[in-house]
Formats: structure tokens, sequence, C-alpha cells
């Protein structure tokens, strides 16, 4: 395993990652979409508002996106709690043992009278104003599972967090039973999750501006990896208190952006020598998204990159790899002759013969391409 991602896989082994999002990433994304806060509830169901910068965002401009209300709740089994620098002075809330809370606002003005609406005036409002903004505490202090939870995106229009990774799959299918809006962090991996392909399938999710980043989080773990602590220096953050750069992030939403109608522009032109046909699937492969032939009608398999270009108007997705072999009776899956000519030329694998996978060969090489997206254009 890469070192870089090693700290990642253990803290989805464990469930504890739980990674606080920078403020320029969130500001990068969220300026695309002003037009879809108007007038709308904002729910940062996996953010503590004393630390979050998802909910500093949100309460810094609260009027400057006309939001009708924010709400964020916060659970005491988060990992860092209380380890960032917080967002506002609340002596009683320090003084408490951790337990889940939530802050709701509905107003935000210049209270202290400095010409100027920011967080200064949110704090301020929630000491005084406790009828329009409040702080209360969570019966129950569990995460965005729970009853209270729940309850509280039912009240929501669109949700805006960085849910914890290990537990995405669930996150999202709760998100669409409750049939909300959203816009998330998750990990490029979770586009070959079964359920999560489904939805990006049946177009009721997609990733768009910011796709396959490097990201800087606060981190419950010490960074110790000397090309990770290089890169987050490079950022002008820290990395001796604990940020770490994570690779290979998506935003997920489900919010319709003009950008997302835009036609990829196709050059290519078809040849058999330069697409050559699956040995297992009537198909050719395609090893750029920019390769993709302007004149081939017919399917072809794509890399997972293909996603953060994708026009439904332009394209069909009709299914991805190894989900799709895993269900076909009659596909043609890896041979003895095969697998033996591929450990001959590439590095030594878990394949071995009849494994259900895309396979063909190149110039008598036996090749099996990394997860690719089975696509037809539409024009």
């Amino acid at each position: 395993m890469p070192k870089s991602t090693s700290k990642l896989y253990e803290a989805k082994k464990q469930k504890n990652d739980e990674f606080y999002t920078q403020l320029p990433d969130i500001d990068k994304e969220l300026k695309h979409y002003k037009e879809h806060f108007k007038w709308k509830t904002v729910f940062c169901n996996c953010d503590d508002p004393y630390e979050s910068n998802f909910f500093k965002y949100f309460a810094a401009n609260f009027n400057f996106l006309w939001l009708k209300k924010l709400i964020a709740t916060w659970y005491s089994t988060s990992p860092i709690a209380f380890s960032q620098l917080p967002l506002f002075e609340i002596k009683w809330l320090e003084n408490e043992k951790p337990r889940a809370y939530k802050i709701e606002i509905n107003e935000v003005y210049d209270a202290n009278g400095d010409w100027a609406t920011n967080l200064a005036d949110v704090e301020y409002l929630l000491k005084t104003w406790k009828w329009k903004n409040k702080l209360t505490l969570l019966k129950w202090d569990w995460d965005f599972r729970s009853e209270e939870s729940l309850n509280l995106l039912k009240q929501s229009d669109i949700v805006i967090t960085n849910p914890p990774f290990s537990l995405f799959r669930e996150y999202v299918s709760i998100l669409m039973r409750y049939n909300k809006k959203f816009l998330i962090l998750g990990n490029m991996n979770a586009i070959t999750y079964k359920e999560i392909f489904s939805l990006i399938q049946s177009n009721k999710l997609w990733s768009w501006y910011w796709f396959n980043m490097s990201v800087i989080y606060k981190s419950p773990y010490e960074n110790k990896l000397e090309a990770n602590r290089k890169f987050v220096k490079s950022k002008w953050y820290d990395p001796d208190k604990n940020f770490i750069k994570v690779p290979s992030v998506n935003w997920y939403t489900n919010l319709e952006i003009k950008k997302r109608y835009e036609d990829l522009i196709l050059y290519k032109h078809y040849t058999p020598e330069e697409y050559p046909q699956y040995d297992n699937y009537n198909a050719i492969n395609v090893d750029k998204v920019s390769e993709i032939p302007c004149d081939y009608d017919w399917i072809m398999w794509v890399p997972i990159t293909f996603l953060d270009k994708f026009n439904p108007n332009q394209f069909e997705i009709i299914w991805a790899n190894p989900q799709f072999f895993m269900n076909l009776e009659w596909a043609k899956w890896l041979s003895k002759e095969f697998v033996e000519n591929y450990y001959a030329h590439w590095w030594k694998w878990n394949y071995v013969p009849n494994h259900p996978i895309l396979w063909y060969y190149q110039n008598g090489v036996a090749v099996i391409p990394y997860y690719r997206i089975l696509i037809r254009r539409k024009k």
C-alpha cells in the first residue's frame, strides 16, 4: 500500500476518519453554487459548529447567500473535538463534559456596530438573541443517523458537509431516502461502490468542479510522512499541527450546474490500431478521456476520470467494471494462458483463471486495465 494513503486506510479501518476540511477548499467549490442557497435551510450534520469551517463559511456568508437558516450538529465521539482554533468563546460549553449539541442560526446582522457582518456578530447574537440564534444540547449523543439528526434533516433543504469516508455508503443512502439536495466530500474510490455508481448511472449523483483533488485536512493523526509534510508546507499549513494531505478526494452533489452540460470536445478519429478491442466484450478501450474518438458510435470502456467530464446529453453510462462482469454468465473470463502471459510481463496480482474482469491483448501482451466505465455517445 502506498505510504501516502496508509493513514487514511487505517482511519477507515478503525472508523476514525473525521478530518476537518479547510476553508479555501470549501470556498473554491461552493462559490459555484450560490444560486442554490437563496431562502434555503442548510444543514451541516457532520460538523462541530465550534470548530467547523463549513459552519464558519455559511455563518460568515449568511446574508450574502440569502440563507433562510443554518443548522450544524456535533457529537462527542469526534476524535479531534476542541483541538482546532475555536470559532467562538462559549464558556459554558468549554466547561461542559463533551456532549452532542446543535447551533441554529436564523439571523445575522451587524450586532456589535463594527460596520461589518461576520463571525463576531454570530457569536454576539448567540449570546444575546437566543430566541433567534441558539446553541442547545442534544438529547442523544449519536451521529447523523440519530433520531434528532434525522428530524433536523427533514427540516433542511441542502446538506453540505464532509461525512466520514468509512460511512459514505450509508450517509448517501440516508440523503437519498429523504430526497435531499446535497454537496459533500468523499473519496474518489466511492465511485467504485456499487450503490454509489448506480446513482451516478441513473443521473441522481455526479461530481464536477473539483475532482480527484489532494486536500489538506486537520487529522487525529501525527503527520510523519516526509513527502506528505512537504506538500502540506507548500500549501502554507503546519504538518506539526496534524495537518495532512489526503489524495483522491471528490465533491459529490445532486445540485444542477451549467458546467455539467458542456460538451466534451472530441477530436481524435477511431483506428483499430490505436483503440484495441476487448477479448471478452464487444467494446474498445480508451486510455485517456481526452482521446475518446469523435466518430465511434458503439460502446467504449473509458477511465474513471471520465466522470468529471460527463455530460448526460452527450453520453450514456451503461455500467462499470468489475460489477458489470460479475453479473454476466456468458462472459469470457480470464483464461489460464492469459494469466500466464500477464504475469510474464507485469507484476504479480491476485488474478487467476476465470477471474471476472476486462482484458485484452495489445501487440501480444496481456493487458488488464484499471477500473473502467462503459459508455456510448448519444451525439
